[in-house]
């Protein structure tokens, strides 16, 4: 018991820090969540589009493209943090941005990370669609243009559900946007790497308060995605 009050205590002063609105943490969170959703909508613009490319078109080499993407989903996010620190850097090809230790920085590295995601979660979506279906479209008289869309909307809920994933993946991302944002106070500082750098500081209180909140929204995407699945 003597062992667990100084948690106990952490989780009350950290419930406090959240109902009081904390500035920290209220600062901390809404940079999380802006880093994340703009990095997910820049993913989707571009992944969802490829992704039904590769659906669409038959082409040398389409099912080895679909394995890489499928192979992508486990490259640790440390080497993606490393590729794009480099890329960024002064001595890189993209310095003249310069936007290492940014949050467009990070904003770009989460949208680079999460876009294979996104690939091959819209493809198999797409590949989820009876092709009965899609043949029906075409014997209807439906142009290339009406049956791609036709098809695009019948998947609709799981590609949802893939954008939601690429949300999820990268919010709670922790090595990529340690590298290349610097965590810095008040700048490039996330959810994630507070709580790694409160832990290491023995400010359990924060840590717990940020963990409660990253754990709440990692929930409500669990619960969109089910809902979405149910459709």
């Amino acid at each position: 018991m003597v062992n667990g009050s100084p948690i106990i205590e952490g989780f009350i002063e950290a419930i406090y820090l959240i109902i009081t609105l904390n500035p920290q943490v209220v600062e901390i969170t809404i940079r999380s969540l802006y880093i994340s959703l703009t990095a997910t909508l820049f993913a989707s613009l571009i992944a969802l589009p490829l992704g039904a490319l590769i659906y669409f078109y038959d082409f040398r080499g389409k099912h080895a493209v679909v394995s890489t993407l499928q192979t992508l989903y486990a490259l640790p996010t440390v080497i993606v943090g490393l590729i794009m620190f480099l890329l960024l850097s002064n001595i890189g090809p993209f310095g003249f941005l310069h936007l290492l230790y940014t949050p467009g920085g990070m904003i770009v590295t989460q949208t680079v990370l999460i876009i294979p995601l996104l690939m091959g979660l819209t493809v198999s979506a797409l590949s989820g669609i009876d092709r009965d279906k899609r043949y029906t479209i075409t014997a209807l008289g439906a142009s290339r243009f009406q049956t791609v869309t036709t098809i695009i909307a019948e998947s609709r809920f799981a590609v949802m559900s893939g954008v939601l994933l690429g949300f999820g993946r990268a919010i709670s991302e922790v090595g990529t946007v340690m590298i290349v944002g610097g965590n810095i106070r008040g700048a490039t500082r996330v959810l994630t790497t507070a709580i790694a750098l409160n832990t290491s500081m023995a400010n359990y209180s924060v840590s717990i308060a940020l963990g409660i909140i990253l754990l709440g929204v990692a929930l409500g995407v669990n619960i969109v995605l089910s809902l979405v699945q149910r459709r």
